[in-house]
């Protein structure tokens, strides 16, 4: 039986399948601070030491546990994954679009690439979704979280669309990854990928793809004004292909927007069926 072809959607998680950063729905309340206090503190001692910024979040979430005498254990980070909230229809978005591929013929992998971190992501309700997972991480010494593991940054981001276009899945390899593949021997083609993003970390991913073949949509909640004009401006700048609201319903544009982008991709594979005739 032939493969079917792949189409790989690529999001991000704050901001694009979720409103806010999700260390706001239960670490910051649990360390008995506000999400104001805690990223300007966070951006504070970025600025202070020149730092990165992912990292510098990371260290300030195991300094206030500390100071605050609790032990955060990866069953904690999934617990307060757990109250991450989503927007309108992503709770169904992904069935949706999967039956969409399905009845084109096409196979639809779901991925998430983000800066915020894997174990929360994990206690989400739509984790189960994505063929993978590449976010910032922990290391843990009898079972508490001690010291950052994988830390990504908006360049750092750019290294997993590589990966998802071999089909590695690891994070910690940099050697298949680096090996040489015929175009027609990767696992999902830059053109047949959808990334979704809505920040500054998302700008290399969403011009990579871009560049590549492939479609990037800048999304925006509607509500809040400065995020619209990022989006439009991520336009105007040839940087995405589209902007979308973070409406994730049959009824809004971003579904009108992928599903023309994966009828795109079918009459591209059609017609170049047709030239090796």
């Amino acid at each position: 039986m032939r493969k079917r072809h792949t189409v790989a959607l690529i999001y991000d998680f704050d901001g694009t399948l979720s409103p806010g950063n999700m260390q706001e729905f239960g670490f910051i309340q649990a360390i008995g601070k506000d999400p104001e206090t805690f990223w300007r503190r966070s951006a504070e001692l970025s600025q202070s030491q020149d730092a990165s910024e992912i990292l510098s979040y990371m260290k300030l979430m195991l300094d206030e546990a500390k100071a605050s005498n609790i032990q955060i254990r990866r069953e904690d980070f999934k617990k307060f994954g757990s109250k991450i909230p989503l927007y309108e229809g992503v709770k169904e978005w992904f069935s949706m679009v999967n039956r969409y591929g399905e009845s084109k013929g096409i196979n639809i992998e779901h991925y998430i690439n983000s800066s915020g971190l894997q174990e929360m992501i994990e206690g989400s309700i739509i984790y189960h979704e994505f063929k993978k997972v590449f976010a910032c991480s922990f290391l843990y010494e009898n079972g508490v979280a001690t010291w950052p593991a994988v830390a990504i940054d908006y360049t750092g981001k750019t290294q997993f669309i590589f990966k998802i276009n071999k089909g590695v899945h690891s994070v910690r390899d940099h050697i298949r990854v680096n090996e040489y593949v015929p175009e027609k021997d990767r696992a999902v083609p830059f053109s047949s990928m959808i990334y979704f993003g809505d920040g500054a970390t998302d700008i290399p991913c969403m011009k990579l793809v871009k560049q590549f073949g492939g479609h990037s949509i800048a999304v925006y909640d509607p509500a809040k004004r400065k995020a619209r004009e990022m989006a439009e401006r991520l336009i105007s700048e040839d940087r995405v292909n589209f902007a979308c609201p973070t409406d994730y319903t049959r009824y809004g544009k971003l579904y009108r927007v992928v599903t023309s982008v994966i009828d795109k991709i079918v009459a591209d594979l059609q017609l170049e069926a047709i030239t090796k005739v």
